[in-house]
């Protein structure tokens, strides 16, 4: 089976919030976060991930970043 396959069977077994988790997540690691911050980050629905991302994308240190949003 193609990985693809995979990762869509995988993702249908997700529940809606865990799909908008998962979709906060990669969009938070193509930003520069690390994966564990990342992580962090797409759980707290109370982070606006725009802001999150516009941070990242001006150049703001992860460290400055997450005083701001956190």
């Amino acid at each position: 089976m193609a990985t693809a396959e995979l990762d869509n069977q995988a993702l249908e077994t997700l529940t809606s919030d865990e799909r908008v988790t998962k979709w906060r997540l990669d969009q938070l690691r193509a930003a520069g976060y690390s994966d564990a911050v990342a992580a962090r980050l797409a759980a707290r629905t109370d982070i606006d991930l725009h802001v999150a991302v516009d941070l990242m994308r001006a150049g703001c240190p992860v460290e400055v970043a997450l005083r701001i949003l956190c």
